[in-house]
């Protein structure tokens, strides 16, 4: 952990990890002056295509790592999923503030579950299970709907099976006995999704981001709209519970908690220790962005106070979208069209995204229509 060390412009921040989050993260660094160093795989990346530096190798080269850490004066990274052996090294080295306990935990479903749980927040029931015959047990006295997934990896829908009734057991032992560390949930029949994304320094300053409510298709999350149409109430318990969590994990920097609402109430579902896809809106949107807050947090420096300037809808644009984007791109006056700089469209693939802002819903909810028209 950094202890009173300010990192200033032109000093470099090492990312491990080059998409499209990593290249926004740059792009905030670069306006503030500060030099990138990034770490990844692909050569040519998306981040290091706005980088200083990029080290073209796998996430768990210790060798990369320990080049990284020697060339950074503090690192980061865009994704929850890095190497905890290389996230120790780098903490050990005092040039990762956000440390390694917040990876660890947001690793593994089963540890953030249960510190959920331990913290006495709002959750829906689980189980853990550790093989089929675990899983089959366990299915004899849950109520459906329910789904499993691996307690490991998997996103945008990725490593998990919705249960709707007793004629998916096979299916969900079957899948159980391949992955074996597996969680079972009850299926929250939620009334909206939404994300609290907030950003906290090392001494505990913590700034939260206006909710935002939260729309998929095919599990990917599409549209983004902010303020999410949520209760007073709603909104207490949201960033009441965000707060638990922040203080007992000692968060640093951006960090997500994907929620279900239902009848009024929240319950926890995800946690992402980094800037998250539904924050992208708080570029144009607020008046600080959650990848420069991000960026004030690790370095040292202050929070801005947080105003969301205008309501926004912010939309992802997919692979099999890319190029009627492209073509609508001439006519369209309204919206904030971000590109990552990924060199394949591969389909449900996430290669951009467009962001409107207007004074009313009436006129985001027009902006929009105009922009999927333009898409047919």
């Amino acid at each position: 952990m950094l202890e009173n060390n300010v990192i200033l412009p032109p000093q470099t921040i090492g990312i491990i990890g080059g998409g499209q989050l990593g290249r926004m993260m740059a792009i905030a660094a670069r306006y503030m002056g500060y030099k990138i160093a990034v770490l990844d795989p692909t050569p040519n990346c998306p981040a290091a295509q706005v980088a200083d530096k990029q080290i073209v190798a796998a996430y768990d080269d210790m060798s990369a790592i320990k080049e990284l850490t020697i060339i950074s004066d503090v690192v980061t990274y865009e994704f929850e999923n890095v190497d905890l052996e290389a996230a120790r090294f780098i903490e050990a080295e005092g040039k990762l503030p956000q440390g390694a306990l917040a990876l660890e935990i947001t690793q593994n479903r089963e540890k953030e579950k249960h510190l959920m749980k331990d913290a006495g927040l709002p959750i829906p029931s689980f189980t853990i299970v550790t093989s089929g015959k675990e899983c089959e047990t366990a299915l004899e006295n849950i109520t459906f709907p329910a789904v499993i997934k691996t307690c490991r990896g998997g996103y945008d829908g990725k490593g998990q099976i919705k249960l709707v009734s007793k004629d998916d057991i096979s299916q969900a032992i079957d899948f159980a006995e391949k992955n074996k560390h597996c969680i079972i949930e009850q299926w929250i029949t939620f009334n909206q999704e939404i994300s609290v994304i907030f950003t906290r320094t090392t001494e505990g300053q913590i700034e939260f981001f206006p909710i935002a409510e939260n729309e998929h298709r095919d599990h990917i999350l599409y549209k983004t709209t902010v303020p999410a149409s949520i209760s007073e109430t709603v909104s207490t318990q949201a960033y009441e519970a965000a707060t638990i969590l922040a203080d007992k994990m000692n968060i640093v920097g951006t960090f997500t908690i994907e929620m279900f609402v239902k009848d009024n109430e929240i319950y926890l579902n995800e946690m992402a220790p980094r800037p998250h896809n539904s924050g992208h809106y708080t570029i144009e949107a607020c008046n600080i962005s959650q990848f420069t807050q991000h960026i004030r947090a690790l370095c040292g420096l202050q929070l801005a106070v947080i105003e969301l300037l205008q309501p926004s809808i912010m939309i992802n644009i997919l692979g099999d979208a890319m190029e009627a984007v492209i073509h609508a791109m001439p006519d369209a006056k309204d919206g904030f069209i971000h590109l990552y700089g990924k060199d394949e469209a591969k389909t449900k693939r996430k290669m951009g995204h467009i962001t409107f802002i207007g004074k009313t819903k009436e006129i985001l909810d027009t902006q929009v229509q105009h922009f999927e028209a333009g898409l047919s």
